[in-house]
């Protein structure tokens, strides 16, 4: 029984595609996953959408179907090497059910912690609409303004589309192909753990660049102001990139990053100083980085989220990443 685990785990730690053939294709799946977004319009000439329901719908539909392709090429090019099953596939594009809520509960207080400094702001933006009596501590109110707050949110984001763009279609497509495709296909073609944190992120970020044409042609910005709306996004896509791909080999799970994600594009950049107390924003914002870094392993350790602890089977080797 020994014999047979140790030769799997051999089998399974040994690159079996090449780094260039894992880099191409990961190249690939990037210009076919922007291709096929703007592929209504520039490929098939279909004629522009009448609406922006009707133009996200479209892109909705365009960024499924490129996801289903990614998911295809990368199963072809993983499945024969190693002849392993279907099921454990899933597992592979880290689609498990093995601790799933502590790779939603532990990544979401990561990402959160981030966002200390935005959320004591919104909080003093909170507190100044109430109007109960101070003498009573608490105003009667109080309970009664978050609730509805709460319910304003949720209303809101689900009769908007581009909350559905960008809280569901946008993160579940996005880390399907740049996490759950791309990062097998780096990592068995001979990539560290390390080396594919920050290489994931390039093709991450590269696959944002048509927001060079869309804010200098469709929104009218200058050459100047576009270059840096872009670059600040770009470089703020290499850094969640880095951190979504960091949780998906420490965790094994596409939720983990799934969840960072969908809380990023929800919170946007975070919040480090304000016109309102803004003292006490920017030591929350620095306190919560503190306690980001701090936890950053502790809460990404393998025990967490695999039950395999003693004869972990992890063919990327993240449960020895430490």
């Amino acid at each position: 029984m020994t014999t047979t685990m140790d030769a799997e785990e051999e089998m399974l730690s040994t690159p079996s595609i090449s780094k260039s053939t894992a880099a191409i294709s990961c190249v690939a799946m990037t210009l076919a996953y922007v291709a096929i977004l703007h592929s209504p319009t520039l490929i098939f000439r279909f004629p522009a959408p009448t609406s922006f329901n009707q133009f996200m719908i479209r892109r909705f539909i365009c960024a499924i179907a490129a996801s289903l392709l990614c998911l295809f090429v990368s199963s072809l090019l993983l499945l024969p090497q190693q002849s392993w099953k279907t099921a454990y596939l899933f597992t592979l594009y880290g689609i498990q059910a093995d601790h799933v809520w502590h790779a939603v509960v532990f990544p979401f207080t990561l990402t959160s912690l981030v966002y200390a400094g935005s959320l004591v702001y919104k909080c003093v933006l909170l507190s100044s609409s109430w109007n109960g009596d101070e003498s009573e501590g608490i105003p009667l109110n109080c309970l009664h303004i978050v609730l509805h707050k709460i319910y304003s949110v949720v209303i809101s984001v689900a009769s908007n589309i581009a909350a559905w763009r960008n809280l569901v279609v946008a993160p579940i497509t996005e880390e399907l192909v740049f996490r759950a495709c791309m990062i097998p296909l780096l990592l068995c073609g001979g990539f560290k753990a390390q080396t594919v944190v920050l290489l994931c992120p390039v093709f991450f970020s590269l696959a944002h660049l048509n927001h060079l044409l869309e804010f200098y042609y469709q929104r009218n910005y200058s050459l100047q102001r576009t270059f840096m709306a872009v670059g600040t996004q770009l470089a703020y896509t290499m850094i969640f990139g880095s951190y979504a791909s960091f949780l998906f080999i420490r965790t094994g799970h596409l939720i983990a990053p799934l969840v960072a994600h969908i809380v990023c594009n929800f919170m946007g950049l975070p919040v480090v100083y304000a016109q309102r107390k803004g003292i006490v924003v920017s030591l929350a914002f620095i306190a919560g980085t503190i306690a980001f870094v701090r936890l950053l392993f502790p809460l990404t350790s393998q025990d967490l989220y695999n039950i395999r602890i003693d004869n972990c089977r992890c063919w990327h080797g993240y449960c020895s990443w430490s």
